[in-house]
């Protein structure tokens, strides 16, 4: 594991009181929001690839802020966004923190919304430069048609939230959406695993029957599979084209690096070519920062957090 066995250096502090500790031979991680750019720089990266950022059209983003305004009879805990800012406002905030490429990820909860996002994602990627083309399907037969028709129209990262959408993605109704997404090698960020709540259709099986027919697909794990996280790490282990990505974890709000189990740290060890970053931006409890130092803190060394921050999302979103 590199350097993570040398003495800490360093104790951070995450904003619900957790501790970070940083060995001596990493680099020492920001503090603020406004340190994370120096960071980056220090560690000799052009910037950070976040694969997991949300835009949202208006209304449906107002549905999603009320949600977690709710979060405390929804989640059983409060989850205050810390992002609420109008539209530019998020998009410098992102560019201020080093994001080269930022996705619109969409997703919708109910059929016949995603052709739709798919056209509202269009139109807000062709009005801003840096803004990665995204895409979205649900379970329905339509997704036969708009999804190689998003393709063709240059979308090149899609999203899919199995619990928000309450269908399972092994349902063969999707598999010409999945064929035609396995054939254009287009990542999906899927959020398929149970937390922060289980639904009827969340957790390994149904993704892993998804890959046993199109080996091919390109997924990223959305929140590391949480809390199946050893099941989702099996599938990334096992397939080629299967990564998972940060978002949450580790940052202090479900758990902290200390709490993370010395078994799984050896499996994301040798996955380091695995992960990619993921932060749900904007809709995040805490930081930004605190993923970042979240990560550092599991002590995994300076050449994983490149893997991490950069390399590996820079790969599969085909960033120069």
């Amino acid at each position: 594991m590199n350097d993570s066995d040398d003495a800490a250096t360093q104790t951070l502090s995450t904003t619900i009181g957790r501790t970070v500790e940083v060995p001596e031979s990493m680099t020492p991680p920001p503090r603020t929001d406004a340190e994370v750019p120096d960071y980056v720089r220090a560690l000799g990266l052009p910037g950070l690839a976040d694969i997991h950022v949300h835009f949202l059209p208006q209304n449906v983003l107002d549905k999603v802020w009320d949600y977690f305004d709710n979060a405390a009879d929804n989640y059983g805990r409060d989850w205050p966004i810390a992002y609420r800012f109008n539209t530019d406002t998020r998009l410098s905030i992102v560019r201020e923190l080093g994001i080269r490429a930022i996705p619109a990820l969409t997703y919708p909860h109910k059929p016949g919304m995603a052709a739709w996002l798919n056209e509202w994602n269009a139109e807000f990627a062709a009005a801003h430069d840096d803004v990665i083309h995204c895409g979205t399907l649900y379970a329905e037969p339509e997704s036969a048609d708009y999804v190689p028709a998003a393709l063709a129209a240059g979308a090149r990262l899609f999203k899919m939230h199995v619990q928000v959408g309450v269908f399972s993605p092994d349902d063969p109704v999707l598999d010409p959406a999945w064929d035609a997404l396995e054939k254009a090698q287009a990542p999906i960020v899927i959020h398929a695993g149970s937390a922060p709540l289980p639904g009827k259709y969340t957790g390994p099986q149904a993704v892993a029957n998804v890959l046993e027919r199109f080996p091919q697909l390109t997924f990223v794990i959305a929140h590391m599979g949480m809390p199946e996280y050893d099941e989702f790490a099996t599938l990334a282990e096992t397939y080629d084209n299967v990564y998972l990505d940060t978002t949450m974890f580790a940052s202090g709000y479900f758990s902290s690096p200390a709490e993370v189990a010395p078994a799984y740290r050896e499996r994301l060890a040798a996955l380091e070519g695995k992960i990619i970053l993921g932060s749900d931006f904007p809709n995040i409890p805490y930081p930004y920062v605190d993923q970042i130092s979240g990560l550092a803190g599991l002590g995994l060394g300076d050449d994983w957090m490149r893997s991490v921050l950069w390399t590996n999302g820079a790969k599969v979103l085909g960033l120069g």
